[in-house]
């Protein structure tokens, strides 16, 4: 568990270096079972920051959101750090970031933070219904403790956390300038059983699956807008000229969008989730990212997120790549 107090007392000597302008962490949500992201800018503000089970979201998105933001006429640009609390999952992303030269690692100051698993809002909510005020979590052995208007109420973990998290291979940070707890355990390997599954399906099957799930889309772009790895200028999904994607909402234009999402995160993907957390449709869009990152795997053995001096799949040869896909 991590103890917040430590992990405000670090924060908080944190924002207040001179060379350090932000801290993006999680806050206490209004209401249900999960966190808010914060951006604290004043070391006054650090009692606000919290972590447990609902710190659900990925504040490594945030971070390349300060690096688009605009520089007021007149002013010169605020090149100090940007500090970011990261759990396992989070810091794949800013060790892509860092492979991608999205930013310098001098940029950045990483606080890490042992993850032993996230709620997920969608299971919580089948369980003990919509919650009007904020819901805190504690952990008690293998069970969740939550607190729920008022009242206090147990579950198994396993019942109750993100599916992410249950196949986790990296609950603690890959990288970090310092970590606010001790390590854990990690307790479960990726097998990549679900994809398999999906893989055993039959080409008219497969389709009929994804015609169903992406006839549901409303293009709202949550997903793209809470991916970490999706923060091009311009999204070729909004492209007018040319226009490769139309703003209609039907199956062919759904379809190409999300598949055209599925290849650009081909090698780039470091499965946090965020994607189908936000979906308001409740679109399995992981298990699309899954299967194309289980190819990338076994065509190139290539893993995004896990080193930071490595090259971005698509601009490294490796003459011994297995090659079997090609025969």
């Amino acid at each position: 568990m991590v103890d917040e107090n430590k992990l405000r007392d670090r924060a908080r000597e944190v924002i207040a270096r001179d060379d350090v302008r932000r801290l993006i962490g999680w806050k206490r949500g209004t209401y249900g079972f999960e966190s808010a992201p914060i951006v604290l800018s004043d070391a006054s503000e650090v009692d606000q920051l919290i972590f447990d089970a609902t710190c659900a979201q990925n504040p490594a998105s945030f971070l390349m959101l300060e690096e688009k933001l605009p520089v007021p006429r007149g002013q010169e640009p605020d090149t100090r750090k940007v500090a970011v609390l990261v759990k396992g999952c989070d810091s794949r992303a800013v060790v892509q970031h860092l492979v991608e030269k999205a930013y310098g690692r001098d940029d950045v100051v990483i606080l890490g933070v042992p993850c032993t698993g996230v709620i997920d809002a969608r299971k919580a909510e089948k369980m003990f219904g919509v919650a009007s005020a904020p819901v805190e979590v504690k952990e008690d052995g293998d069970r969740f403790v939550l607190e729920i208007d008022g009242e206090t109420s147990e579950a198994p973990k396993k019942e109750l956390m993100a599916d992410k998290c249950l196949r986790c291979r990296f609950p603690n940070p890959l990288i970090y300038d310092e970590l606010v707890a001790d390590e854990v355990e990690k307790w479960a390997d990726d097998d990549f059983e679900d994809v398999g599954e999906f893989e055993k399906m039959s080409p008219t099957d497969k389709w009929k699956f994804w015609d169903e799930q992406f006839s549901k889309c409303v293009r709202c772009y949550s997903c793209r807008n809470v991916c970490p790895m999706c923060y091009c200028v311009e999204c070729v999904a909004q492209k007018t000229k040319p226009q490769w994607t139309r703003r209609a909402t039907d199956i062919s234009e759904n379809a190409v969008y999300h598949i055209q999402r599925a290849w650009h995160l081909s090698g780039r993907c470091i499965e946090c989730g965020e994607c189908e957390r936000v979906c308001p449709m409740d679109i399995p869009i992981t298990k699309l990212n899954r299967k194309m990152s289980r190819d990338v795997a076994r065509m190139f053995e290539y893993e995004p997120g896990v080193d930071s001096d490595a090259e971005p799949l698509l601009t490294c040869y490796n003459p011994q790549d297995p090659e079997e896909y090609i025969m």
